[in-house]
This record gives structure tokens, sequence and C-alpha cells, in this order.
């Protein structure tokens, strides 16, 4: 039977000042919804003898779908930030009654999300930006086996920062690549300084390690 994550309520940054009137809160339900999502999908699938979902998507595909799943989650549960209603629009929360409809294609008002397995929050976006930039680090388990025992999705680190232009370096690409950028050494630690959730990962129920079952990607 698969597990059902919760939030480590102990791994909360309580120290953290927010911006936008976000509170800790939002940020343990937004990623309770996800556990919660993942946990009636693959009691579902087990049940119909399918393989989990996590073990389904590709890691590209999990990613995205992940960020869309904690944005609309964060909007239901923020006091002051919307989801961005303009398509492929930035940042994917607003500050609700900022813009017309809700909706802006390059917003300053607001907090972008993005969702990565790499640990310590680096990830590439589609361009530099002065920005409030969430990144939710996640770790998934395809060692264990069987399959059935292995370990649920779950968040590991949250980071809330804002950053500017200048803290990113532009990734070189190929004629036919999509240009990137990833902030550069002191980019990133200035969105690790403003960490908001940060869990061990070394955790099993017999209280041994389980790192070795799970992998950042």
């Amino acid at each position: 039977m698969p597990i059902r994550e919760t939030v480590d309520r102990t791994a909360f940054n309580q120290g953290r000042d927010l911006p936008f009137q976000l509170r800790l809160s939002d940020f343990e339900m937004a990623m309770q919804d996800v556990y919660d999502f993942f946990y009636d999908v693959n009691v579902l699938f087990e049940t119909k003898g399918l393989p989990r979902l996590d073990d389904n998507l590709r890691p590209a595909i999990l990613s995205g779908m992940l960020s869309d799943m904690i944005t609309a989650s964060m909007a239901r549960h923020c006091r002051s930030l919307v989801q961005n209603t303009h398509f492929n629009g930035h940042p994917d929360l607003v500050v609700g009654g900022r813009y017309p409809r809700n909706g802006a294609q390059a917003g300053m008002e607001g907090v972008e999300i993005k969702t990565t397995r790499k640990a310590g929050g680096a990830v590439d976006t589609h361009g530099a930006r002065d920005q409030w930039m969430c990144v939710f680090v996640y770790a998934t388990d395809h060692v264990t086996e069987p399959a059935l025992d292995r370990r649920p999705l779950r968040f590991t680190e949250v980071y809330l920062a804002r950053v500017e232009t200048t803290d990113f370096r532009r990734n070189a690409r190929g004629e036919l690549g999509t240009r990137t950028a990833t902030l550069d050494r002191a980019g990133i630690l200035k969105l690790r300084r403003g960490w908001v959730y940060k869990r061990e990962l070394a955790e099993s129920g017999d209280g041994g390690p389980r790192q070795t079952n799970i992998s950042f990607i």
C-alpha cells in the first residue's frame, strides 16, 4: 500500500520574514496538497496493477507538473497572491488586483515558482529577471525494490529570495538550443540565505539512512 507523505513542520524557518503576506502555513498546505494527490493517484494505480505515477513521468514533465500544482495550490491558500492568468506570463503568482484580470505578461509584483531535484535550488530559467524566486527541491525514490516499497515523492528544501538580473549567468546554447539563465554563485548564496524549509534527506522508519534510495537529478 502506498505511503501518505506528510510535511515536517519542524523543518520550517520560523524566523523567516516573508513578502506578500505569505505564511509558512501557505507552503505547508501547498506541499501537503501535492502529497495527498500523489497518494490518492498511487492508491488507485496500485488497485489496477499500474506503476506509481512517480515512476511513469519523465523528470522534465514531473517538474513542470509540480510547478503547476504548487502554483495553483499556493494561489488558493495565500492571502494576497493569485495565479497569473496570462498564458506563460511571469511571475506565476501575482498580487491580486494589481494587473488587469490578474494577468501580466512580465509583471514585477509577485513570486515565480520553480521546482527541481537539484539539491541547493539551482534551476534554469528562461531569462534573467528582477524577481522574487521560490524554488521547491524534491526527491524521488527510483531505486528501492520492490517498487511497492519505494518512498513517496517529498519536498526537502524550499527557498524564497529577491534576485536581480545581475545575479544570473547566461548559459551557452547551440543554434537550436533554448537560451536559459541560471543564478550564479552569488545569486545561489542569496537564494539559499532565504531558505523557508529544510528537511533531512537521510530518514527511514527504523532510523537508518535512506540516502542511497533517493535520487537528485
